[in-house]
């Protein structure tokens, strides 16, 4: 693509910045949200991604933090009305958790099935306590919204809260042993990735928790 005025490369450079800022997508996601309207007041076009692309080459942050793999604050939720076509189709959730480490820190990562709509929130320790309330905090975000959620999918190291999820009416289906819930680990790769992809171009070796 061609470039023909400083306006049109002073964009580029701009959508180059906007694909940083938001964890080096690729630039097909990049494009597809910027097509779905995803990103509120975004500044660009798809045109300005293209020439980007054209201008910069490959995201070499984005390269780096994907092509390392070779296999497989507390919760914020802004209220706004759910369109009636889902509430009745997907009125009940699924739920998949696993617990994330970056630099031995944990955090519980959630994502529904169907909505996916995913949260992540760093957590102290691993205690009962500190798991429970985490995991109470993203039901009430579901249940503020009228969502009602039907049951929760997780790997072993869960069992040890599983009376107390069920009691709140709530099924914990662990899964078997060195097995995992699919959804959620290919959501905790993708974290990783881009996580990856930032802290690749930055120019520290180590990072304060």
């Amino acid at each position: 693509m061609l470039i023909n005025t400083v306006r049109e490369y002073s964009y580029a450079k701009i959508a180059r910045d906007l694909e940083n800022i938001i964890g080096r997508p690729s630039t097909q996601d990049l494009i597809s949200y910027v097509d779905k309207n995803l990103i509120p007041n975004c500044p660009v076009t798809i045109q300005d991604i293209i020439r980007a692309e054209d201008i910069y080459g490959p995201n070499i942050g984005s390269i780096k933090g994907k092509t390392t793999y070779t296999t497989e604050e507390h919760v914020k939720v802004q209220s706004q009305d759910i369109p009636q076509e889902i509430m009745e189709k997907h009125g009940e959730v699924i739920l998949a958790i696993d617990i994330m480490f970056i630099n031995k820190i944990p955090f519980v990562i959630m994502t529904s099935r169907n909505i996916n709509f995913r949260t992540a929130e760093l957590v102290k320790d691993m205690k009962n306590k500190t798991l429970i309330t985490s995991i109470e905090q993203v039901l009430q975000a579901y249940q503020t919204h009228g969502f009602k959620t039907q049951a929760m999918l997780a790997d072993g190291q869960f069992k040890h809260i599983q009376q107390i999820i069920e009691q709140k009416g709530i099924m914990l289906n662990i899964c078997a042993a060195n097995e995992h819930v699919p959804e959620i680990e290919r959501y905790i790769r993708t974290i990783k990735e881009r996580i990856r992809s930032i802290a690749t171009t930055l120019p520290f070796e180590r990072y304060p928790p």
